[in-house]
């Protein structure tokens, strides 16, 4: 797995935790929800990389 693609998803994740901070912060329902979203996508890429790094190396 590309490291590059690693650090996209890690950085989805974080864009999504801060737009949930966000939203929260401005009492911002719409936002809130949007960060979590964005952080299962994430978490979801995440292990698909997982999953993809175990074939790998076997």
């Amino acid at each position: 797995m590309a490291i590059g693609d690693k650090a996209k998803h890690a950085a989805e994740d974080v864009t999504g935790k801060a737009k949930e901070a966000f939203g929260k912060a401005t009492d911002n329902e719409n936002l809130e929800a949007e960060g979590k979203a964005d952080q299962a996508k994430a978490d979801a890429k995440k292990a698909g990389d997982n999953v993809k790094d175990a074939f790998d190396h076997n």
